[in-house]
């Protein structure tokens, strides 16, 4: 795929996808009209510039308290001290070269089964998860915050559902079928001694609206090729 950015070639292999490659170019071609890159800078002196433009050009608000208690108020079981799930899953594992419709198909095809006669998660488990606890059932015990990756800890804690979740729940390690057995709540963590988190969270979001918004409008001023990015024709806003 050929990707250029006002008729300059991007390599795309470098990166992830191409629209990461192409704007990573728009910020590069931007520190250099702004007179913050030198002609034959190394690649770590493009990142300083990189950063050097963002931190001249995109105005990220603070929060208000105001703001941090309403999104604390709105998000309050995600701070709770002391919660415990007892859980079981089954791992259907995801490896490099692994054919990943090929595993999914295979893990729906388990919850179906198990769905319709829950009685079948031991014995799923013990033949088919890639987790050491497959040979005990799936049985996970007693699991708090931050004990597992955080795309299992928001599926398992998430709500207040028990049993056999209705969906797989996909993390990094692929894709797993999980049960919860029983729920153990804790306490609820009064807003003064979160209000540092929430309002670095609620920071972050601004951020990363500020900064697709920033890019949206150099992509509305740029000649791209082989690759859509969002363009934004009216001017930044700061």
């Amino acid at each position: 795929m050929n990707v250029t950015v006002n008729d300059i070639e991007v390599d795309v292999d470098a990166w992830p996808t191409p629209q990461l490659a192409a704007v990573h170019e728009l910020l590069r071609q931007r520190a250099c009209e702004l007179g913050l890159l030198p002609d034959g800078a190394g690649e770590i002196e493009v990142e300083r510039a990189i950063e050097r433009t963002l931190a001249q050009e995109v105005a990220v608000p603070e929060p208000t308290d105001e703001e941090c208690r309403r999104w604390y108020e709105a998000n309050a079981q995600r701070f709770r001290s002391g919660d415990l799930v007892c859980a079981r899953h089954i791992l259907f594992q995801i490896t490099p070269g692994s054919p990943v419709p090929a595993v999914r198909g295979v893990a729906e095809a388990a919850l179906h089964e198990i769905q319709a006669d829950p009685a079948l998660f031991e014995k799923h488990a013990r033949e088919h998860s890639n987790c050491p606890s497959g040979a005990n059932g799936g049985n996970l015990g007693q699991l708090q915050r931050g004990e597992t990756v955080p795309e299992f800890e928001k599926a398992i804690f998430g709500d207040a559902t028990l049993g056999v979740l209705p969906q797989l729940v996909t993390t990094r390690h692929g894709f797993h079928i999980v049960a919860i057995d029983q729920r153990i709540e804790g306490r609820q963590v009064p807003y003064e001694l979160v209000s540092a988190e929430v309002a670095a969270e609620l920071r972050k979001r601004s951020e990363a609206r500020a900064l697709s918004q920033y890019v949206r409008v150099l992509a509305g001023g740029a000649d791209i090729s082989g690759v859509e990015l969002d363009a934004a024709a009216s001017p930044l806003v700061q």
